[in-house]
């Protein structure tokens, strides 16, 4: 009887540490395979979901009328924090509102040594939070991602933006709302 317990005892130990073994190499397997899959994959902007509401810039990346803001945000690294569940008001500006910067502007914002000044730009179009033309109002200030402001005009129903960029069309997104403006917004010179 004493062999039996023995030879069961020993059976009991031999399982317990080969399932502890085996649990580990899953856990390192699962954990690498995750890791691989993360790497390969990338942030929020890389989910593929073609039944959901498209966020702000992958509505931006299917606009034949924004490549150039497209083009300024991936520059800019913005993609994956634009992509995330915000909600955001973006004011996009079409290629034409691009086209209409001092020859050469573009260009020289899209240098990598000038990063820093086109996220600037960038986050000066970006608000914290899903605002609809018809909520804004004359004389409201919008604070800013960058920390500047803009200043909202009304004047018969039209919407515009420190003076110059209009709302030309809204549209909806998953993650706040775009409205596309016909001007850039230039931040105010730092003092």
């Amino acid at each position: 009887m004493k062999k039996i317990i023995k030879i069961f005892s020993l059976a009991l130990v031999t399982g317990i540490f080969s399932c502890n073994n085996n649990a580990t190499e899953d856990a390192t397997n699962t954990t690498a395979a995750v890791s691989t899959e993360q790497a390969a994959t990338g942030g929020q902007e890389n989910v593929q979901d073609d039944e959901s509401e498209k966020n702000v810039v992958k509505i931006a990346m299917g606009s034949k009328d924004h490549t150039t803001l497209v083009a300024a945000i991936k520059q800019a690294d913005l993609v994956t924090s634009l992509s995330n569940a915000g909600p955001f008001t973006v004011f996009a500006p079409t290629n034409a509102a691009f086209d209409a910067l001092p020859a050469g502007t573009v260009e020289g914002l899209m240098k990598d040594d000038k990063k820093a000044d086109l996220q600037n730009i960038l986050q000066y179009h970006v608000f914290l939070s899903a605002l609809k033309a018809e909520s804004l109002t004359d004389g409201q200030t919008l604070g800013m991602v960058n920390g500047d402001n803009v200043t909202v005009s009304v004047k018969d129903g039209k919407v515009t933006l420190n003076g110059n960029a209009h709302i030309v069309a809204s549209i909806p997104a998953s993650n706040g709302i775009i409205h596309v403006i016909d001007a850039v917004l230039l931040p105010p010179a730092k003092k």
